[in-house]
């Protein structure tokens, strides 16, 4: 045998995905078939938040915390990371920072929850209503438009762009300005269905439009690594630059919800519910709204104010044994609306939602179940308004977030929907952006993307014996939120 026959055959191509959460930036490199390869995190300092209702983090620190991750990511790799062929940012959304002519940060980036410009956020839905109107939104995409009129008016001449996360790194990745994908650009004031940025507001605003960046599709190219950022990164000169999209969209299309019909719900602190449409979703009431989905389709979705927090009381140790005794014991002997804040916003919109519970519990495990019970009535109003609207949801629903790690809960889901669930394993922002790296370069597309390198876990079937209890217990939550006033009688 020759040794060139002896030789192993090359390590596949790979990409990186990167997230860029609040905490924390981690980057995940997998190959075309979504097997890990290497990962690694890089600590960012905290925001810093004050009573007033700002929220700052040091944009400078961004590109050191991008720049380690990868460099231990590539440093893991077999060859060092000369087998990635394309990277991709996912960042929070709204998150904005002013920069200057250097392209370096000017101060420090105003996060997603940062509240200063609340003033300015409703001069500008006030300007756009009309467009709002038009997409069947009662509050248009403004959150983080008034943080970038704020940095116009505090930067003044000395501002020559106001970036979202990815393109500051991707100018970095690439050694030159870089477009932002519409996810990002969403709630800056970008109108995904017409294509454009809301010229009227921000002339109404004084704002030039050339202080904002090109918009392109996510998953399509922006530019490739350049030979300082391959230096520092480890990735390969020439390597691919693609559009990302946001963490919460990331999260989604990590779980393969990406073809029209699919849903995902995530269970984390709170209940999101996000999927995908072939048609815009008007929503008068604002409970709904959608991103663009990278091939046109749409990406319906709303975040409530109930989920995994009603058991943040439970210590965690304790879960799993809870978890057992509340699948011994069946359906639960009261209803329980576990809102732990004040107000929901998801599926409907009211100021006065306050928790109830109607009757109370015969033990700690009866506790324990009509709370995961009331997570999952929820999520099944969610659905209902889903269909109301005139959207298919088809097949099992997708399930993420540490709510679907308790195989009860998700036993519990699946039996007041009527529809089989399927957590999903590692379905995280990381590998929602690896997908999008991937999209044009290790497969065709987002789906082909999706079906290759999205490890789908165990089918979660309903529990026919358990079926009745819970329809009669839904009748009840549902009814309790009628009388109350907080969903319309129909």
């Amino acid at each position: 045998m020759s040794s060139a026959s002896r030789r192993p055959a090359p390590p596949s191509p790979a990409v990186i995905g990167i997230d860029m959460a609040t905490a924390s930036v981690r980057a995940l490199c997998v190959d075309g078939q979504g097997r890990v390869l290497a990962e690694a995190r890089a600590d960012l300092p905290p925001p810093v938040r004050t009573a007033t209702g700002t929220s700052e983090q040091d944009a400078r620190s961004w590109w050191p915390a991008v720049r380690s991750a990868l460099r231990r990511t590539t440093g893991a790799l077999p060859r060092g990371g000369r087998e990635v062929i394309a990277v991709a940012v996912s960042a929070t959304s709204g998150t904005v920072v002013p920069t200057g002519t250097d392209g370096e940060p000017l101060g420090p980036a105003l996060m997603y929850d940062d509240r200063r410009a609340a003033d300015l956020n409703a001069e500008a839905q006030r300007a756009g209503s009309a467009r709002w109107d038009a997409l069947g939104l009662s509050v248009g995409p403004t959150a983080a438009l008034g943080r970038a009129v704020w940095c116009l008016r505090t930067y003044g001449s000395a501002l020559r762009h106001v970036l979202h996360a990815p393109e500051l790194i991707g100018r970095e990745l690439t050694g030159h300005p870089v477009s932002t994908d519409w996810s990002h650009a969403l709630k800056s004031g970008y109108d995904a269905r017409a294509g454009e940025w809301a010229h009227e507001v921000f002339d109404a605003l004084d704002f030039p439009l050339g202080l904002l960046p090109s918009v392109g599709a996510p998953g399509t190219g922006a530019g490739v690594v350049g030979p300082e950022a391959a230096e520092a990164t480890g990735l390969p000169e020439g390597c691919s630059v693609r559009l990302g999209m946001t963490d919460g969209c990331a999260g989604q299309i990590a779980t393969g919800a990406v073809e029209p019909g699919r849903f995902v719900g995530v269970i984390g602190t709170t209940y999101v519910l996000k999927g995908v449409s072939e048609h815009l979703v008007r929503d008068a009431t604002g409970a709904f709204y959608s991103h663009r989905h990278p091939e046109g389709w749409w990406l319906p979705g709303g975040a409530s104010n109930t989920g995994g927090e009603c058991l943040a009381d439970v210590a965690p140790a304790r879960l799993a044994t809870l978890d057992a005794a509340a699948a011994a014991r069946g359906p639960a002997s009261y209803v329980r609306y576990p809102l732990c804040r004040d107000g929901e916003r998801f599926p409907f919109v009211s100021g006065a939602a306050r928790g109830f519970e109607l009757g109370g519990p015969r033990d700690e495990a009866d506790a324990h179940r009509a709370a995961l019970e009331g997570v999952a009535f929820l999520e099944r109003l969610a659905l209902d308004r889903v269909v109301r609207l005139g959207i298919p949801v088809l097949g099992p629903l997708h399930a993420a977030g540490g709510g679907s790690r308790s195989t009860v809960w998700t036993a519990i889901r699946a039996t007041v929907l009527d529809r089989p669930v399927r957590a999903v394993e590692r379905a995280e922002t990381a590998l929602g952006a690896a997908l999008l790296a991937a999209t044009g370069t290790l497969h065709e597309d987002l789906a082909a993307s999706a079906a290759a390198m999205v490890h789908r876990g165990s089918l979660v079937e309903p529990v026919s014996a358990e079926r009745p209890d819970l329809e009669e217990n839904y009748g009840r939550f549902v009814e309790a939120l009628r009388e109350r006033g907080w969903i319309p009688d129909d």
